[in-house]
């Protein structure tokens, strides 16, 4: 298991490239899903990661599972490597944004 200190900043970098709230980035998954002819059901909207975040998102520090440190572990890694977040707001790139709103972090969001 994660010693408090190691738990303490995980939690911290998580919340801090995780600036989406758990109702944007649930809208986002269904927005992302969504399609002409198909549209899955709410809890199954975009990619397992995703639903992890969201499901992290709704728990408190005390309730985290070996498997959502894992997952918040994968976040802060993918976000802090695919966004350069002393620059942003970046517009120009939208897949990027895209990619990292799937995870909860919107790019454009102050």
């Amino acid at each position: 298991m994660t010693d408090a200190l190691e738990l303490d900043a995980l939690w911290e970098d998580f919340h801090r490239v995780v600036n989406m709230t758990s109702a944007e980035l649930a809208d986002w998954l269904r927005v992302r899903d969504s399609g002409e002819l198909t549209e899955p059901l709410p809890d199954d909207a975009g990619p397992p990661l995703g639903r992890h975040v969201l499901s992290i998102l709704q728990k408190r520090r005390t309730d985290l599972t070996e498997e959502n440190l894992g997952a918040m572990r994968e976040v802060v890694d993918t976000v802090t490597a695919q966004a350069d977040l002393e620059n942003e707001p970046r517009s120009d790139d939208a897949a990027l944004r895209h990619r990292l709103m799937t995870v909860g972090h919107d790019p454009l969001k102050p």
